[in-house]
């Protein structure tokens, strides 16, 4: 992060709460005015991680009600200026003045427009400028801006910095099983090592056809409608690969995709990297984290093209009910959209809960569902992830063409750990054991629930499956306004590594994320850090 985008983001900040917009509705009026911008991307710029996007500038001090040359470097207005004169961020004409070239977003074969910025030539010269010439910046693409990866963003960085100082950190950020003693079972790394001479070459760009054949064979043991075969099911490294394909398959500009809010966030950074738009629906708390439909259906334009359902949910831990999936099903039918299900943890269910597939429930629309073996099967390094196409397919073979393109372009899949997944599919499911009621993640699952519940002001839902849970803070208890910051307070303070709720691009600053992986000694630690550390809270705010 330089100093210029930090004093940058200390005023942007400033403004915004000035002005009393969250982040959110910064985002919104921006958007509306013509100048489209994700939350995550204002908050990127308020974090430093990124500038100002010079073509969102002017809109964005139009709507704070301050000059552009204030939000990029803190110019002060002469008092007669008008903000809204176009020259108004000009210098003096007889001012000495070099200027430092920067380049302004092009398309391909267009020539590049330049912005100046005025440096005094009485001051040091800046670095970009070398024996008198400017050098332009090398600046990530445009189309990070509205990228945002909380899960592995500033918190684990600052997180990592107190590691190398010799502190130990309670990580409860990443839902990684291997680092807490989760370990995978022996014979799917047995038969991984037994045919490591067989994949040291590329596969089928779609996978081998021994582990699709195991993933057909799964899912038609639960039922599958459709008429599906090996070349319906895609091998990927991990799911996130396949979910960056779909999007890119998918997505025109301007396009939209529906995804849950909360939601696993690398959904939302997909869309929007593809061009396109992720449009979040309220799952609600109070009806413990399911869909609300009404709302689901109140946000469908012309320009949707599927929606997300992560069932079992991350970050909140909920199972979705039959019926409500149906309901979904319904609505996907009405207005033609694709279903994209990601249903990792369908094998971590707890108090006897049983998932089911949506490939299951209907075969009139079309059906993506994305699954693989880093959490059941706590095998996150080999990156073994899988998605099947069914459904109604006739509609879509151009699409699914272009899945085939990308399949290829990236020649195929980690083909080692492609080798763990007839095993696992097949052999015994150990995850039954650590979630039974006798388990480790069961009982894991219940103290953290318990321990969150019992600390004055924070409030957390039961999670049905998955190891996370998703805790609300009361805002008359703890009137917090950022709340990165008040996770960083934590880290700073009781070595403790959680995410915040708008990570998982929530709307307001009242949750956050906790990984119950750890053993119930080092999770009694984390629980009575949190403790010490909401009580300290409390006094500061005058709540206890």
């Amino acid at each position: 992060m330089s100093d210029d985008n930090s004093t940058q983001a200390a005023r942007l900040v400033q403004l915004r709460r000035k002005k009393g917009f969250t982040a959110e509705q910064l985002a919104q009026a921006m958007t509306a005015a013509g100048a489209k911008v994700s939350r995550g991307a204002i908050s990127n710029w308020e974090r430093g991680t990124n500038g100002i996007v010079s073509s969102k500038l002017p809109t964005l001090a139009r709507i704070l009600g301050c000059s552009e040359g204030y939000l990029l470097r803190g110019e002060l207005q002469n008092e007669n200026s008008d903000d809204t004169s176009p020259n108004s961020n000009s210098p003096p004409q007889d001012e000495k003045m070099q200027y430092a070239i920067t380049p302004q977003k092009t398309q391909r074969n267009q020539t590049k427009t330049p912005s100046t910025a005025f440096i005094d030539t009485n001051k040091n010269l800046p670095n970009n400028l070398t024996n008198g010439h400017a050098m332009n910046p090398i600046k990530k693409s445009d189309k990070l801006q509205n990228v945002c990866y909380d899960i592995r963003g500033p918190l684990l960085q600052t997180a990592n910095k107190m590691e190398a100082e010799g502190k130990r950190i309670l990580k409860l950020n990443v839902g990684n099983p291997a680092p807490f003693g989760l370990e995978a079972p022996h014979e799917i790394l047995r038969d991984v090592a037994m045919n490591l001479s067989e994949a040291t070459g590329y596969s089928d760009s779609q996978g081998i056809f021994s582990a699709r054949k195991a993933i057909l064979q799964y899912y038609q043991s639960k039922g599958l409608l459709s008429a599906v075969d090996v070349r319906d099911v895609y091998l990927g490294n991990g799911v996130s690969e396949l979910i960056v394909m779909t999007m890119q398959a998918l997505m025109n500009d301007g396009d939209e995709v529906l995804i849950p809010m909360p939601d696993y966030p690398l959904w939302t950074a997909a869309a929007n990297l593809a061009g396109g738009t992720a449009v979040h629906y309220r799952c609600n708390e109070e009806d413990n984290w399911h869909p609300d439909i009404e709302d689901i259906k109140s946000k469908i334009t012309s320009k949707t093209k599927g929606i997300v359902v992560i069932n079992p949910n991350n970050p909140t831990g909920s199972l979705y009910s039959d019926e409500l999936l149906k309901q979904i099903i319904e609505v996907a039918k009405e207005h033609d959209l694709i279903i994209m299900a990601d249903e990792i943890y369908d094998r971590i269910l707890y108090d006897d809960n049983v998932h089911t597939p949506m490939s299951t429930l209907t075969d009139e629309v079309l059906v993506l569902s994305y699954n693989g073996l880093s959490k059941s099967h706590r095998i996150a390094g080999f990156r073994s992830g899988w998605m099947m196409v069914s459904g109604r397919k006739q509609h879509a073979a151009d699409f699914i063409e272009g899945l085939d393109m990308l399949a290829s372009m990236r020649l195929c899949s980690n083909v080692q750990g492609q080798y763990a997944i007839q095993t696992a599919m097949g052999g015994h499911q150990s995850m039954k054991d650590l979630t039974s009621k006798t388990g480790r993640l069961y009982k894991q699952r219940d103290m953290a629930v318990s321990r969150l519940n019992a600390i004055k002001g924070i409030s957390c839902t039961m999670p049905q499956g998955a190891f996370y849970c998703f805790p609300k803070m009361d805002p008359e208890v703890y009137p917090i306004t950022d709340d990165m910051d008040f996770m960083m307070d934590l880290l700073v303070e009781e070595n403790v590594l959680m995410v915040q709720g708008t990570g998982f691009n929530w709307d307001k600053p009242d949750h956050f994320r906790l990984v119950f992986l750890p053993n119930l000694l080092d999770l009694e630690n984390a629980m009575d850090r949190l403790d010490r550390f909401f009580a300290k809270k409390r006094q500061q705010f005058g709540t206890e």
